[in-house]
């Protein structure tokens, strides 16, 4: 008989066996040292974050993102628990998807999708700061620098941050915007709402790129990409562009000039 089992017998004859002391005294100091490799592991010294790495903030400065997370250097590596920082990160309005993991030996690795403004505005109350989803990220009374475009002739009734815009061709404006590249969205000034059926943009030089209607926004951002993007091209020349067309044209002053497709 196994000494660390006792058998019993029923009155009906049944043979039971029970654990022995020494069997479950085992299990107990078995669960005890995992447990204490484990407290080992969580507290001591030698496993703590040495490196945070941050992707995709872009417009979210890295100190914000280490304070939101509540993330940093020194802290216990394996106490730190991956989804309750997500989590803690996705409540900022900034912020609109995160991943949180650890790098062995002692690296956070932090990757976010950060909602960048792409246009400033106007409300009834001052002005708003908007994504390209149409979502209010500030709101202030008095207009401030910033290098967005700014949407004119069309006033938002009072929203707040965190709202979402519903309105069609300001949504449209502002799927424009965000499609268009880091650098040519940095080359346009406004974007003019004054008649919804007939979108207008203005370069930071005074020259019109007349969008037209709402449709096929994604193309004529591409169309304007690479219009901006085109050295040979001075602005100064250009009266005006139309990329309401299906053929866009550019006209030069004193000058038809259609331009080529790719």
């Amino acid at each position: 008989m196994d000494d660390e089992n006792l058998e019993s017998k029923d009155p009906d004859g049944t043979v039971r066996t029970k654990r022995s002391p020494r069997r479950i005294l085992k299990v107990l100091l078995f669960i005890a040292i995992v447990g204490l490799l484990v407290a080992i592991a969580v507290y001591a010294p030698i496993f703590k974050v040495m490196d945070i790495r941050v992707s995709g903030n872009g417009y979210v400065p890295v100190a914000d993102i280490e304070r939101i997370a509540g993330v940093a250097r020194g802290m216990p590596f394996f106490r730190l628990e991956t989804d309750e920082t997500s989590k803690r990160l996705l409540k900022d309005l900034r912020i609109e998807s995160a991943s949180v993991r650890r790098v062995f030996p002692g690296t956070i690795q932090i990757d976010v999708t950060v909602r960048h403004p792409v246009a400033t505005v106007p409300t009834v109350y001052g002005y708003v700061d908007v994504d390209g989803n149409g979502v209010v990220l500030d709101a202030y009374r008095t207009l401030k620098h910033m290098p967005i475009p700014i949407i004119t002739g069309f006033v938002l009734p009072d929203h707040y941050i965190g709202d979402n815009i519903a309105d069609g061709s300001l949504l449209a404006a502002l799927k424009y915007l965000q499609a268009l590249e880091e650098r040519p969205r940095s080359q346009i000034s406004e974007v003019s709402l004054k008649d919804p059926s007939y979108i207008i943009a203005y370069t930071t030089r005074s020259v019109p790129i007349r969008l037209g209607n709402t449709e096929r926004m994604d193309e004529k951002a591409a169309l304007t990409d690479s219009f901006l993007n085109d050295s040979r091209t001075a602005q100064g020349d250009v009266e005006f562009v139309d990329f309401s067309y299906t053929s866009p044209v550019i006209k030069l002053k004193g000058e038809w000039k259609k331009q080529q497709q790719k």
